[in-house]
């Protein structure tokens, strides 16, 4: 993720990071749309229908073509157990959730050869002092145990105003969907944006969790980036 153009900006197109990833169908509709990064989640502490087991989560990832990046989300408890889980998976980056401090994810960036993605509260106080031994900050919608896919939006304007100084790429998280993605990116011009629960299957008039839409992941994708929706 070295290659942002600068913190607040939009490059020739905001990247985009399908997150919840469960099954391999979602995972090469989510290649198919044109995402740069597809997200699994494994072995966090909070309850939901996006989690996969270690081994799935090593053939997800381990299905994800070249040039698109494959993403472990996790919410590790030590510096060990990271590094542990990020050995087991071998993903192409490591997104970390949860209650590491700044000086602990400092650690866990000198022991990887993975970027390292932090992701923070868009309405901590501290964001900033989470750049430093970040690869990037996602901002997101974090729920009380520090989990994100809450599908809920936050304050995009004191979004950007927080990130505007920061030296490193800003991914954005929180509530967004293939209808509101685009007024996302021109108010806080983040280098890329996040999706989990915006792209989700509904069945009934309820969201089905871990089953991604693959028409909405089209249509998002192409929200993010002003590109037209693949026939």
């Amino acid at each position: 993720m070295s290659d942002a153009t600068g913190p607040g900006t939009r490059g020739p197109a905001t990247r985009v990071k399908v997150c919840g990833v469960t099954r391999d169908s979602d995972r090469e509709a989510v290649v198919a749309a044109g995402a740069d990064a597809v997200g699994v989640i494994c072995d966090v502490p909070v309850d939901t229908p996006r989690e996969v087991d270690t081994d799935t989560a090593a053939d997800l990832l381990a299905g994800v073509p070249p040039l698109v990046t494959g993403v472990l989300v996790t919410m590790p408890a030590t510096v060990e157990e990271a590094v542990g889980l990020v050995e087991a998976v071998e993903p192409d980056a490591l997104q970390v959730h949860g209650g590491l401090s700044p000086g602990e994810l400092g650690a866990l960036g000198h022991r990887l050869s993975q970027d390292v993605v932090v992701a923070v509260d868009a309405a901590a106080d501290d964001i900033a002092d989470y750049a430093d031994p970040a690869d990037a900050l996602l901002v997101d919608s974090v729920d009380a145990a520090g989990g994100g896919g809450t599908g809920e939006t936050h304050d995009w304007e004191r979004t950007r105003e927080v990130v505007a100084d920061l030296n490193v790429p800003v991914i954005l998280a929180g509530g967004l969907t293939p209808d509101n993605v685009a007024a996302a990116v021109d108010t806080v011009r983040p280098f890329g944006v996040d999706v989990a629960t915006g792209v989700e299957r509904v069945a009934g008039g309820d969201r089905v969790g871990g089953e991604k839409d693959h028409e909405a992941v089209r249509e998002f994708v192409a929200a993010a980036t002003r590109r037209e929706v693949a026939a």
